[in-house]
């Protein structure tokens, strides 16, 4: 069975990642277009293949799925742009690939005919170099919008050698949001980690390697047992002195971590709580420490 082609319109990293490696996969690169004609031209010499366009509403119209993977503020114009001439891309399918936006910012879509979704790739993107490896082989990649548009898209993530997953378009935020948690937001909190060594006296890299077994144990354990059992410290134990003092010497040393430290501890003890073996005097000696000054 004949793959549709593919348009792609903006040649950055992950512009030029899907055309290399859909053309690869057996979609037929139709068109790209990119605000720098070189970017274009240097996407199609990497693919092998492709005509590279001046406009995006010409190389929109030579495929049959496009992509549009610009930065996430110019997506809306340029889609806006492209369905403008009514009737012109009828029949097509339209994604872009934010993570922080949804499909829903392509409103416009379903009025000229146009089915539409969004794909993002659960990773961070290299530039592509000449004879690198697939850079979605195993990785989680989410779709949604239209169920013409998923079905598509799940056949393309799944041709890439990804693996698709599917959320509701109304979550498309609240997923991204999760994103950060656990990749920007581990990263500062392995941040304050570091600096509460350092007043150890030991350099960052030193701190760096004691933390990293404690850190790669942590996360096994959530993989294999789930955050709630996961959970140990001294909130798991209702261990409040101890807690006190952590509270005590971080103001003295390190101030700007107090609140992040009263506010963490506020949310593992809920954690805890939910584990069952928590003491309830334990954890409402926990609570009234962990309350914000002066309440």
């Amino acid at each position: 069975m004949m793959k549709p082609s593919i348009s792609i319109i903006g040649c950055g990293r992950v512009g030029t990642a899907l055309a290399v490696f859909l053309t690869r996969a057996g979609f037929p690169l139709a068109g790209v277009a990119s605000r720098s004609l070189a970017s274009a031209q240097n996407t199609a010499r990497l693919a092998g293949a492709g005509q590279v366009f001046d406009t995006p509403m010409d190389a929109a119209k030579n495929g049959e799925i496009i992509f549009i993977t610009t930065p996430d503020a110019a997506i809306e114009g340029v889609f806006a742009d492209l369905v403008a001439p009514k009737g012109t891309l009828a029949g097509r399918v339209v994604f872009h690939c934010s993570g922080a936006l949804s499909s829903g910012i392509l409103t416009k879509g379903a009025a000229a005919g146009v089915a539409t979704g969004s794909i993002h790739p659960l990773q961070s993107f290299a530039p592509y170099e000449a004879g690198q490896a697939s850079p979605f082989t195993g990785i989680n990649i989410s779709v949604e919008g239209d169920d013409l548009a998923v079905a598509e898209g799940t056949r393309m993530v799944e041709a890439l050698g990804g693996v698709s997953f599917t959320i509701p378009t109304r979550a498309k935020t609240l997923y991204h949001a999760a994103a950060v948690v656990a990749s920007n937001y581990l990263v500062t909190l392995e941040r304050f980690a570091v600096d509460l060594l350092q007043e150890a006296e030991l350099s960052e890299a030193r701190a760096y390697e004691i933390l990293e077994p404690l850190i790669l144990g942590t996360l096994s354990n959530i993989k294999n047992r789930g955050t709630v059992d996961a959970l140990t410290g001294p909130v798991a134990r209702g261990d409040k002195e101890i807690v006190a003092r952590h509270m005590a010497d971080i103001e003295k040393v390190r101030p700007e971590y107090s609140e992040l430290y009263r506010l963490l501890g506020q949310y593992t003890l809920k954690v805890a709580r939910e584990g069952g073996s928590l003491a309830p005097e334990s954890a409402d000696s926990l609570e009234t420490l962990f309350k914000p000054p002066g309440s």
